[in-house]
């Protein structure tokens, strides 16, 4: 069994990656990776953590990717299997976590007007060394008793459309992909049924012209996603060579009901699929250093 979407208490998750690898192995898994949301400072203590503990760990992020898409769906994008230590890839996210602290000091503004309590220094200590993203306001509000769970901060005060929502600043899809890309990893579009089309010929659509701009592939396994639509994605990837991947999107407490390697109970990411992905980034990373 393997999990190629998590994330640590560097960015939206509670556990630490070392913490990650210790709980993949306790449950058996193969290969995990982990996919902050727009940081990879938690990847060191994370593939130290692998080799110290023997679980395969493949370094990851995930990407939000400024794009329309209808129903108030949204897009993210993974890279797998990238170098952490390439320059352009660590320069463009923290410029892109810089803006993370812009919204949270305007998140904080609006939040204040509504006469509720907080300050961008409890933010801060509530972060540490991660990435500020609104759980970590909503936990505030929970540990100061403003709200009477993390999912109510979201519904009252910071989902998209309520008070004290902001925007964040995103990637483009080319740029984005191209990050990946030229940070030698592979580019894998996360849960494609978020994107929220209509009919699947719109997502499939979506998906041929992402192709276009140098997708990999797409996460085929995913915690919420119907088994009829996952389908549909396998046979997409046979008859266009898309890379499959799949993982849970496990964040620890702050998603409660989704676990680690088995998402709401019922998911199972083949091992065959790290097999295969591994191949390709192979066959990528040696066709790239001949073409040197």
């Amino acid at each position: 069994m393997i999990d190629l979407q998590m994330h640590s208490n560097f960015s939206d998750g509670s556990d630490s990656p070392t913490e990650l690898v210790r709980q993949a192995r306790a449950l058996g898994l193969r290969a995990i990776a982990l996919t902050d949301h727009d940081t990879i400072d938690g990847l060191p203590e994370f593939l130290s953590a692998g080799r110290e503990l023997g679980v395969t760990t493949v370094p990851g992020v995930e990407i939000s990717i400024d794009t329309k898409l209808p129903n108030n769906g949204h897009m993210h994008l993974l890279g797998l299997f990238i170098d952490p230590e390439a320059g352009d890839l660590k320069r463009t996210l923290d410029y892109l976590r810089e803006q993370r602290n812009l919204r949270a000091e305007k998140i904080i503004r609006k939040l204040n007007e509504l006469n509720v309590p907080i300050t961008m220094e409890e933010l801060l200590a509530e972060a540490g060394e991660g990435s500020i993203g609104r759980p970590h306001v909503a936990k505030i509000l929970l540990r100061k008793g403003v709200v009477s769970s993390i999912q109510e901060a979201f519904d009252v005060y910071l989902a998209k459309g309520k008070p004290a929502y902001m925007d964040k600043v995103k990637l483009g899809e080319a740029d984005a992909i191209r990050m990946v890309k030229d940070a030698g990893g592979l580019a894998i579009l996360a849960h494609p049924h978020l994107m929220n089309y209509d009919t699947w010929e719109e997502t499939r659509d979506k998906i041929l012209a992402l192709r276009e701009l140098g997708l990999d592939g797409f996460e085929a396994y995913y915690s919420t996603m119907p088994a009829e639509f996952s389908q549909k994605l396998l046979a997409l990837a046979r008859e266009f060579d898309f890379a499959v991947s799949g993982g849970s999107d496990y964040h620890g407490a702050n998603k409660d009901n989704i676990r680690m390697g088995v998402g709401l109970g019922d998911l199972h990411v083949p091992d065959a699929v790290y097999d295969q992905l591994k191949a390709r980034w192979e066959a990528q990373r040696s066709a790239v250093a001949a073409a040197k």
